[in-house]
């Protein structure tokens, strides 16, 4: 084993001896950056799941639910015609009839009246079709039912008028034959239910407040 000389031991003293302090010393320490500390994965959040806001419970619009139709004695103040002069039979085709389906035929009489053309219903209900479908179809087969029964003219375009309680639709057209005298042909439609009538001599507005009060007998 070589033997230290006396530069080489004290250079190790003194090695030594600064490792020693080095070691003790807290400031050492500050200065010295911290060892980086072993990563761990972060998985990125996870989102609770959203649900959409609850929508508000909608007011269903008048005439949503299912109506039938009756034939009442009277409708909108008006008479129900009985008897041999009284309407018999089906006047217009009213499209296709299932065993849950009404179809209601009347004609009415205004007050007083004894002859002359009465107003003529025509309607059906539990419609499995697009109602507004349906009333087109009474419509057409209305006028041509008018036409040959005394009104003439050719059809205006129809209007929409107040339909009332129910709901739906109400439109009116004319058959015009002159400037005070024409014939009107009226219908609604609601969610399961259309029907038409026609009101000799008068005018579309007149006939319509009179649909819809006839309305309000004739359906429920």
């Amino acid at each position: 084993m070589p033997i230290l000389g006396p530069r080489p031991l004290l250079a190790t003293i003194a090695l030594a001896t600064t490792l020693t302090l080095t070691a003790c010393n807290p400031a050492a320490e500050a200065e010295s950056p911290p060892a980086a500390p072993a990563s761990t994965p972060v998985s990125a959040p996870v989102s609770a799941p959203v649900s959409a806001p609850a929508r508000p419970a909608s007011t269903p619009p008048a005439g949503s639910g299912k109506h039938t139709l009756t034939e009442a004695a009277t409708a909108g103040g008006l008479t129900k015609a009985t008897g041999a002069n009284a309407v018999s039979d089906v006047p217009i085709d009213p499209g296709e009839m299932r065993d849950d389906m009404h179809l209601v035929v009347a004609d009415y009489n205004r007050a007083g009246q004894t002859s002359g053309r009465r107003i003529l219903f025509v309607g059906v209900d539990s419609v499995p079709e697009d109602p507004n479908k349906r009333r087109e179809h009474l419509w057409r087969g209305l006028i041509d039912y008018a036409l040959q029964n005394g009104s003439t003219g050719t059809p205006t375009t129809a209007k929409p008028y107040q339909p009332g309680p129910f709901g739906g639709s109400l439109e009116c057209l004319s058959l015009p034959e002159s400037a005070n005298a024409t014939d009107v042909i009226c219908g609604w439609s609601d969610t399961t239910t259309a029907a038409v009538a026609l009101f000799p001599r008068t005018t579309p507005a007149d006939a319509a407040r009179l649909f819809a009060s006839m309305r309000a007998d004739l359906e429920h």
